[in-house]
């Protein structure tokens, strides 16, 4: 795994081992948690990791099933469409592993590595498989990965820079994305404000991805039924906590009826780098 890493400091692509620390051949160090994943910082942050309440709400959420048909169609995507000869699968914004670790139980060859800047999801992503890893990183900055080291890089509902998965993946590797659709948990939006979805996203996707070439999309469509708490724990889980006054989302809550309706709407997209381009 580490000759797929880089120094997030001098972009060195030599990684060494010496006990619970990293170096690399400029003599950057870095450290490997107790709890077994490695921080790959460059200390410039312009955004914050979720939350422990943030990511104990979305293991609970997620381990329910709800999500369930959304997961199972990137793990069938990445099944049909991953190079044959598959190394690093790179799940970045990966959370707590909960997609990875699909995609690696439809890939035996691979291993993995979810990429996220929450050191709670990060303890939680560093169980999820025996083949994955778990990597401090800031979707943000460069990408602490060696140019074209990732054979399948998964970004699920996540923040993503084109130009540093472009560099990431391999010549013959595959972008498996996941963006929400514009009907996407509405029913949320409608009674506790949460974010909503970018009309102009998808043009938006479109321009940023134009050195790709799409081979596959699912527009996945299905209906939650979700009790007062997983709504709470569905609200929590998201960037809508950062924004949601908790008093007012619990006031809302407490009205809602035993089981409200929510639409899940998600865009799947695989796509392959122009072969025309270096």
């Amino acid at each position: 795994m580490l000759g797929r890493l880089r120094c997030p400091l001098c972009h060195a692509a030599v990684l060494c081992r010496d006990g619970r620390t990293v170096r690399c051949r400029a003599g950057h160090s870095f450290d490997i948690s107790r709890h077994g994943h490695l921080t790959l910082l460059s200390g410039r942050r312009r955004h914050r990791g979720d939350t422990t309440e943030m990511v104990t709400a979305r293991e609970s959420f997620l381990r329910q099933g709800h999500f369930e048909a959304l997961r199972s169609t990137i793990t069938a995507f990445a099944a049909e469409y991953a190079p044959r000869q598959t190394g690093l699968v790179a799940d970045l914004a990966g959370g707590t592993g909960y997609y990875l670790a699909s995609t690696l139980d439809a890939l035996p060859a691979a291993w993995g590595a979810t990429l996220d800047l929450s050191a709670a999801a990060l303890r939680r992503a560093s169980r999820a498989h025996p083949r994955a890893a778990a990597v401090g990183a800031d979707m943000w900055q460069p990408l602490p990965l060696a140019s074209r080291s990732a054979d399948v890089v998964l970004n699920v509902l996540g923040p993503r820079t084109p130009g540093e998965i472009d560099r990431v993946l391999s010549s013959d590797g595959v972008l498996i994305m996941a963006t929400a659709g514009a009907e996407h948990l509405r029913e949320l939006r409608s009674r506790l404000g949460t974010i909503g979805v970018d009309p102009r996203k998808a043009d938006r996707l479109r321009h940023a991805f134009e050195g790709f070439t799409e081979v596959a999309r699912q527009a996945v469509r299905w209906r939650l039924a979700l009790g007062r708490d997983q709504v709470r724990a569905l609200v929590d889980m998201g960037p809508s906590a950062h924004h949601v006054d908790a008093d007012h989302r619990d006031r809302v809550v407490h009205q809602l009826p035993d089981i409200l309706g929510v639409t899940a709407a998600v865009d799947v997209v695989v796509l392959r780098r122009d072969t025309t381009r270096s």
